[in-house]
């Protein structure tokens, strides 16, 4: 009998600083975090994938998983065959989605030699047509000058070190910055440095550090700031968003 294209399902627990190598190429892949949280890292980019959200990564990519927190994973590997998309994305995982990924889990390789599995993987792949992508991916500029800037401000996510300190020491005025920047990023250099926040603050989340620490953490005054700007960015509480 042959396999119906999603095949080797995948379930671990694990310690943060794993990394886990990515699949064959010719594969697509669904990554579900059920706990923790995985960053999905290249040259050019990071995605952060939140407890029940998951990352779509098309075949091909070359990329490496870094966890943080105790990381629960669910993963289908899917034929190349299959055109879902062709873009990497953090995505947002249906009802319907987590169960059918839990239960290709406990099935394993699907099988067009049994309908009720065929019926499954049809169901799977409408509901793969259906992801929506959430902002939750940090363009990493190519620029020396920026990629040294960028660099600097994920070593101080309290941002304790002045803008103009460390533009000074990449040796670039402000706005050369953010004209590479927006060219290499898509994004200002504020709403870049507000995402670079926002992904460390989801990562601290993931590991169980408090609202509080974490406000502290990153420069604001309290939390009820920091709440503020999180449901700004993503429509709910940090509580809300992690429930």
């Amino acid at each position: 009998m042959r396999s119906f294209g999603v095949t080797f399902p995948d379930a671990r627990a694990l310690l943060p600083h794993h990394r886990i190598p990515p699949p064959a190429r010719d594969w697509h892949q669904l990554i579900y975090a059920t706990r923790g949280a995985v960053t999905v890292r290249t040259e050019q980019c990071a995605w952060v994938v939140p407890p029940h959200r998951g990352v779509w990564i098309p075949s091909g990519f070359d990329y490496r998983l870094e966890m943080t927190g105790l990381v629960a994973l669910r993963s289908l590997y899917i034929a190349e065959w299959a055109r879902v998309s062709h873009a990497c994305c953090v995505v947002n995982v249906s009802p319907l989605l987590r169960e059918l990924i839990l239960r290709i889990v406990q099935l394993g390789a699907l099988d067009t030699g049994q309908p009720a599995q065929r019926r499954l993987a049809g169901v799977l792949f409408d509901e793969l047509k259906e992801l929506t992508a959430v902002p939750l991916q940090l363009p990493l500029p190519q620029d020396v000058r920026a990629a040294q800037f960028a660099a600097m401000a994920s070593a101080d996510p309290a941002g304790k070190m002045p803008v103009a300190k460390m533009l000074r020491q990449c040796a670039a005025s402000r706005r050369t910055m953010e004209r590479v920047f927006q060219n290499e990023t898509g994004m200002s250099l504020g709403q870049w440095l507000r995402r670079q926040k926002l992904l460390h603050a989801l990562r601290r989340l993931a590991a169980g550090d408090s609202v509080n620490s974490i406000a502290l953490e990153l420069g604001y005054n309290g939390p009820s700031a920091f709440i503020a700007m999180f449901k700004r960015e993503l429509g709910q509480t940090p509580t809300g968003y992690f429930s």
